[in-house]
């Protein structure tokens, strides 16, 4: 017999089930971490909240430079940045360098910012780190480096393959809004659970859209380079948004470099950029730097898309360059923010909310893909006809077999007539 060619519907139907028993159990995976670190910072919050203020009185604020280097003789590392705060009452977050040897970045703490004392480490921070490893390496061996990466990149693209052959095997005869964005609940068995993950992969699309292709420019930094191609160009290397060169920069004393170009970069920050700031995060320069940074918010502000940034002289604690989110372009920001946009909060928190339960969701994709893939098979079974052994006589049951009970019924009313 000549050999039956799969229709396209057929061959896609296949890829579909076959990337859900693989990929689509680790997306269930991802999705479940996903939605675990959208509200990491409420849930560090809540779990710290007796570290989170201090008592201020008529205490000063000790300089970054001192605070720095009271933090690392208590801890006995490096500081790397201090999360300051416009709040007299608001303790300071510290992170610490990373071991030059093993790249492991010590445990981050709360200090007081009066003198220094520190608080504890920060509660959750070490489970959300292997929350954060397992969705995006699976913790596999290698880390970023390793297979886990491969693997986690390769079911983002396969999420997306879902996505379009799910489309076209949905893909109805008569278009109504009914069929495209209702589910039918109310149908027995298969076609029920058919509905629910059609019909919710539709609403949903979207969002995962946005959520493979945010993902995928850490899983292949080709993607990335593309994607910033497409959205913001050629990136100019030294063009800032507003240069210091306006006006002459004052003299910078002999002993500005060091410790003293930390606080005399904090004091014009707080001076001139930073004057409506609410929260700034300070990066301590390295002995090589060549500026030091400072992230900010303004005040009454907590959308980390709206960050802006400042940069001072390592030698001098001059502004050299201030951008603004406000004054960048719409791809500029959508770069600079590309974890905020992978997890909804750039579009403000009706959306973060969306993504996290797109996330959850992603389980029940798997679970629904499953059950349906096991209803068919058994509806595929009960239609094959029974294997029996070639004994001439039909199976039992059968027409014919029907036929002759039939026949000797009748032989035996006969029989008993006469």
């Amino acid at each position: 017999m000549p050999r039956v060619i799969p229709s396209l519907r057929t061959i896609l139907f296949r890829l579909h089930w076959a990337l859900g028993l693989t990929a689509g159990l680790v997306l269930a995976l991802m999705g479940l971490t996903g939605a675990l670190m959208s509200y990491e910072e409420a849930v560090t919050a809540f779990a710290n909240r007796d570290r989170l203020t201090v008592t201020a009185g008529d205490r000063q604020a000790l300089p970054p430079s001192v605070l720095a280097a009271r933090i690392a003789g208590q801890a006995g590392f490096p500081v790397n940045s201090l999360t300051l705060s416009d709040d007299p009452a608001a303790s300071v977050p510290v992170r610490f360098a990373r071991d030059p040897a093993t790249r492991e970045r010590p445990p981050s703490v709360y200090a007081d910012p009066y003198d220094g004392t520190v608080l504890g480490p920060v509660r959750l921070e070490g489970a959300f780190t292997t929350v954060r490893d397992l969705h995006r390496w699976l913790l596999l061996p290698g880390g970023s480096k390793g297979w886990g990466r491969t693997i986690t990149g390769a079911c983002v693209l396969a999420l997306l393959v879902f996505l379009g052959t799910g489309l076209y095997l949905r893909w109805p005869k008569i278009h109504r809004w009914r069929v495209w964005l209702k589910p039918s609940l109310s149908r027995p068995g298969r076609a029920r659970w058919w509905s629910l993950h059609a019909v919710a992969g539709t609403w949903l699309m979207p969002v995962y859209c946005v959520m493979a292709l945010t993902g995928l420019t850490w899983s292949y930094p080709s993607f990335k380079e593309g994607a910033a191609w497409l959205l913001v160009g050629e990136r100019e290397t030294a063009t800032p948004m507003r240069a210091a060169g306006r006006r002459a920069a004052p003299a910078a004393p002999t002993d500005a470099s060091g410790p003293a170009a930390v606080d005399r970069a904090w004091a014009a920050f707080r001076g001139g950029e930073g004057r409506a700031a609410g929260t700034a995060i300070l990066t301590l320069p390295s002995p090589d730097a060549k500026a030091i940074r400072i992230r900010w918010l303004p005040k009454g502000v907590d959308d980390p898309s709206a960050r802006n940034e400042a940069r001072y002289d390592a030698a001098t604690g001059t502004l050299l360059a201030a951008e603004r989110a406000a004054d960048m372009p719409l791809g500029r920001r959508l770069m600079d923010n590309i974890l905020e946009v992978h997890r909804g909060r750039f579009f403000g928190e009706l959306f973060a909310l969306l993504f996290c339960l797109a996330a959850l969701a992603m389980p029940g994709f798997a679970a629904t893909g499953l059950t349906l893939y096991v209803l068919r098979r058994r509806a595929a079974a009960r239609r094959r006809p029974e294997t029996r052994p070639a004994t001439g006589l039909p199976p039992f049951g059968g027409p014919s077999s029907k036929l002759v009970h039939r026949r000797s019924a009748d032989d035996g009313r006969a029989r008993g007539r006469h």
